[in-house]
């Protein structure tokens, strides 16, 4: 069974301390096995595991220069198989 989609996404203003920190707690996050995130408007739980796919970008155009940090994974469901018996007749 799939489950419906549930999606995190936060945009603020901050300084390069607080990147750094919320970096951090990513970090930290990705040790454990477990990253929350959330803030007033909603929350999620994520559990990477696995082999995980990295994509890194950065760009500079006129005064607008960034970068993106990408991480996925995928999540194996765990579904409840009845046991059956098998039959093969010639």
């Amino acid at each position: 069974m799939t489950q419906g989609k549930k999606e995190f996404r936060h945009d603020s203003l901050q300084d390069v301390t607080s990147i750094q920190q919320i970096i951090k707690a990513i970090n930290e996050g990705l040790v454990k096995g477990k990253l929350n995130f959330s803030d007033e408007e909603g929350e999620i739980t994520l559990e990477p595991e696995g082999l995980l796919s990295l994509k890194v970008s950065a760009s500079q155009e006129s005064n607008k220069h960034q970068f993106s940090i990408k991480v996925s994974w995928q999540v194996e469901e765990t579904t409840v198989r009845k046991k059956k018996s098998l039959k093969i007749k010639s």
